[in-house]
C-alpha cells in the first residue's frame, strides 16, 4: 500500500472509507485514494521569443555562472547553486529560462513562503513585460497558468508532471526543510531539469553533490564586489538589549529590520515604539504585508519590527540589521546568515551594519559569523 502523491507506505497513515483507503499523510493536499493514478493537469505550453530586460548587465562571475547552469540544464543534470546572499541567485537564472520558454518548455519557480513568491513575480514581470507570470500562493490561487508559473512549496501539488524545468529556492528553509510530504511532491511536479538555490545547503544536499547527484555551481561574490558584512557579536542581558537598539539607531540614522524571534514581541515593540519611533511591525500574521514593505522601501518610515519571515528574499536598499536576543533557538545558523545577507545589497553604496545581540553568544551566532568569513576568503581581492 503506497500514497501516489507523497510516497507514504506507513500503515498509520492509510484510512479506510466505504471500501477505499486513503492515505492522511497528505490530506491538507486533498484526497488522494490508494487506488487513484495522478493525472496531469490541463497546462498550455507554447514556445516564446523573449529575452530578459534587465536594467544592469551581469558580472562576469555571474555571467560564467548562467551560462554553466544553462548547460546542465539542457542536458538534464540537476543542480544547486551555492550562492551567497546578495550573489544573484535569481538573475543568473533569467538565461536558462530564456532558453526553456523559447524552446516551448514549462518553466515552475518554487519558494518557501508566500512573501516571496509575490516579489519575485514583481521582478519576473519588469523583466518579461510581453508574458503571463503567475503567482501560486495563498490568496492567488484563482488562476494557476501562465507563461511563468511562481509558486509557494505547498502549491506545487497542482503540477504533477508539469515543468520541463523547476527552480527551488529556499529549500534550505521551513517549510520544505526536512519535510517528507513536500519533496516527494516536488520531485513529482518535475518531468525534467532541477535547479536548487541556497545560500546555506544542508549536509544531505552536500551529499548529493559529493556522490554525483547534483551538479554545483558556486558564487560567493555580489555584484559590487565587495566582501561581505560580518555580524558584530553583542552578548547582553535582555532588559539592555532594548538600550542597545536605541542607541545603535542614534549613532547609525537610517533604516533598520529589527528582528524578534516570536510574533508576540514583534506586535508589542511594534505598538510600544510606534509613539515615539518611525516604526512598524510586520509577521505573518499581518494582513497588510505588501503595503507594509512597498511604504518601507518608499522609505515612508524607518525602522521595521519583523519576525523571521523577512529573513529571506526581500531586498531593500541600504538597511541596516538587528536580531534581538538572537540565542534564541528560533534563530539557526542557515536562519541568521540569510537575515544578515539582507545588509550590504546597494550596487552604489555597498555599506551597511549588522548586529547579533543575545544574553549568550550562541554557537549559531559563531557559524553564522564564521560561515560568512569563509565566503569572503574565497573573494577576489578587488580593492587592496
Amino acid at each position: 500500500m503506497q500514497c501516489s502523491r507523497c510516497g507514504n507506505q506507513e500503515q498509520k497513515y492509510f484510512y479506510e472509507d466505504r471500501g477505499k483507503f486513503y492515505c492522511r499523510k497528505c490530506i491538507q493536499f486533498g484526497r488522494v485514494n490508494v487506488t487513484d493514478v495522478l493525472k496531469k493537469p490541463q497546462i498550455l505550453s507554447k514556445k516564446h521569443k523573449v529575452h530578459a530586460q534587465l536594467d544592469f548587465e551581469l558580472t562576469d562571475a555571474q555571467k560564467e555562472c548562467s551560462e554553466k547552469l544553462k548547460q546542465a540544464a539542457l542536458a538534464q543534470k540537476d543542480c544547486l547553486v551555492y550562492a551567497c546572499c546578495g550573489a544573484g541567485k535569481t538573475e543568473i537564472c533569467f538565461e536558462v529560462i530564456t532558453t526553456f520558454l523559447n524552446m516551448g518548455k514549462k518553466v515552475g519557480f518554487a519558494i518557501s513562503r508566500r512573501q516571496v513568491v509575490l516579489e519575485i513575480t514583481k521582478r519576473f514581470r519588469k523583466a518579461y513585460p510581453t508574458l503571463k507570470i503567475v503567482p501560486v500562493c495563498q490568496g492567488y490561487t484563482d488562476i494557476t497558468d501562465g507563461d511563468l508559473i511562481v509558486c509557494t512549496m505547498h502549491q506545487l501539488y497542482r503540477y504533477y508532471q508539469t515543468f520541463d524545468l523547476l527552480i527551488m529556492d529556499e529549500v534550505d528553509a521551513f517549510p520544505y526543510k526536512g519535510n517528507d510530504v513536500l519533496k516527494p511532491i516536488a520531485m513529482q511536479a518535475c518531468l525534467g531539469s532541477l535547479i536548487y538555490l541556497s545560500a546555506t545547503p544542508d549536509e544531505e544536499m552536500l551529499k548529493d553533490v559529493a556522490e554525483g547527484r547534483l551538479e554545483m555551481i558556486e558564487l560567493f561574490v555580489r555584484p559590487h564586489g565587495h566582501p561581505l558584512i560580518v555580524p558584530t557579536l553583542l552578548k547582553i542581558p535582555g532588559f539592555l538589549q532594548e538600550l542597545l537598539m536605541l542607541i545603535l539607531i542614534i549613532r547609525h540614522p537610517g533604516q533598520w529590520m529589527i528582528f524578534l524571534p516570536t510574533i508576540d514581541q514583534v506586535r508589542l515593540h511594534s505598538s510600544f515604539y510606534h509613539l515615539f519611533l518611525h516604526s512598524q511591525g510586520i509577521t505573518s500574521k499581518t494582513k497588510n504585508k505588501e503595503e507594509i514593505m512597498e511604504s518601507f522601501r518608499n522609505k515612508e518610515f524607518s525602522i521595521l519590527f519583523t519576525s523571521t519571515i523577512l529573513e529571506r528574499g526581500i531586498t531593500i536598499q541600504g538597511v541596516n540589521i538587528l536580531v534581538l536576543f538572537s540565542d534564541h533557538v528560533v534563530f539557526d545558523e542557515s536562519s541568521l546568515i540569510q537575515i544578515v545577507g539582507r545588509v550590504d545589497r546597494n550596487w552604489k553604496q555597498p555599506t551597511g551594519y549588522a548586529y547579533l545581540a543575545g544574553a549568550t553568544v550562541s554557537h549559531a551566532m559563531k557559524r553564522c559569523r564564521d560561515a560568512i568569513r569563509r565566503m569572503n576568503e574565497d573573494l577576489p581581492d578587488l580593492f587592496s
